[in-house]
């Protein structure tokens, strides 16, 4: 029977309008060095962190690449040798040399001005379409039960509402509802919001996770330290929203940190780079040979969705996908396996 979800209040879409979309010129640089100037332009154009540490570092490497010769002096064959650099002797896969290209078309266009021809001229590298690695059902529960605490926590929540490892990390207290059972994922991939349904199962584990989060919380509050990381300008416009209870994280680390972008000390969320070297000890101490990591849970639950009966459109909606045609891979994986087509050697065998 297809499986039905309790009825959670829809979201209206919401995206960033970055000032180009908008006709606004961008401002002049005010940081003196080139690199300061690419994290001051990503920063204005609301870019992730990611994204600017990504291309701080495709930028810095184009550079060194040519000697550390200005990129003003250089032009697109010099891009296209970098490029190929990339690919022929470094091997890279596609997306890492389509991030790289990224990378140094915003250089030039939004840091240097430069709207030269060849900056269009310059075509990305054609992506190949990969089969997403899943797990069987029996897989999942072995590699779940071999996490514990709050790491065991964040991995069933990926395989039971489908997030992504950054999304399920980002949760603050306002965004789980017990009543409706549902977590609202805000400013995924692509800054959009969504609701997904919270397992009942998870329920008390949720709950034990609150109540340790608001003892680091209480213990924040009596130390007078700063409060958590506010998105945009609600800092500024709501100076004590970040050291209230709504606010703070559902995984906190157990320690304050620096801020990178501000350098204010306070407490952060659980940093994803110790989360998946828990996960991978659960998957080697579960003996598997799939290549298997935290993204591995979501593509699971969208599969296992798909093979209880759930229609597409409702798995499009949970994965926050904008085209189906994205939800659409995993079709592909339901035809392996049980779901396939019988091979012929089995009749062979039987009639034998």
């Amino acid at each position: 029977m297809p499986v039905t979800f309790p009825a959670v209040p829809a979201l209206p879409p919401r995206k960033t309008l970055r000032p180009e979309r908008l006709g606004q010129p961008l401002p002049p640089l005010k940081s003196p060095r080139l690199l300061a100037q690419l994290r001051e332009r990503l920063r204005f154009m609301h870019y992730s962190l990611r994204t600017e540490e990504a291309y701080v570092y495709w930028v810095k490497a184009f550079i060194r690449f040519h000697g550390l010769r200005h990129p003003a002096e250089l032009g697109g064959s010099d891009v296209e040798a970098f490029l190929t650099h990339l690919a022929d002797e470094r091997s890279v896969a596609p997306s890492t040399h389509s991030q790289a290209l990224s990378a140094l078309l915003f250089f030039y266009g939004k840091v240097l001005g430069q709207q030269l021809p060849w900056l269009k001229e310059i075509g990305h590298p054609r992506r190949q379409r990969r089969l997403p690695v899943v797990l069987t059902v029996e897989e999942v529960r072995h590699v779940l039960r071999a996490m514990v605490g709050e790491h065991q926590l964040l991995a069933q929540l990926l395989y039971g509402c489908g997030l992504r490892i950054t999304e399920a990390l980002r949760l603050r207290v306002k965004d789980v509802d017990f009543g409706q059972r549902a977590l609202i994922v805000r400013e995924g991939k692509g800054a959009k919001d969504r609701v997904v349904m919270l397992p009942q199962t998870l329920v008390p584990a949720l709950r034990a996770q609150l109540g340790l989060a608001r003892s680091l919380w209480a213990a924040d509050v009596e130390a007078g330290t700063a409060g958590v990381e506010m998105p945009h300008a609600l800092e500024r416009k709501y100076p004590r929203m970040g050291s209230s209870w709504p606010w703070f994280w559902v995984f906190p680390q157990d320690h304050h940190s620096t801020d990178p972008v501000s350098g204010v000390i306070r407490r952060h969320h659980l940093y994803d780079q110790t989360f998946q070297r828990a996960f991978k000890r659960a998957v080697q101490a579960t003996g598997l040979a799939k290549p298997a990591t935290p993204h591995t849970l979501r593509h699971c639950f969208a599969t296992h969705l798909l093979q209880s009966g759930t229609d597409i459109r409702t798995v499009q909606e949970l994965l926050g996908h904008s085209d189906v045609a994205t939800t659409m891979i995993y079709t592909h994986v339901l035809k392996m396996g049980g779901g396939a087509v019988r091979s012929p050697l089995d009749a062979l065998a039987q009639e034998g």
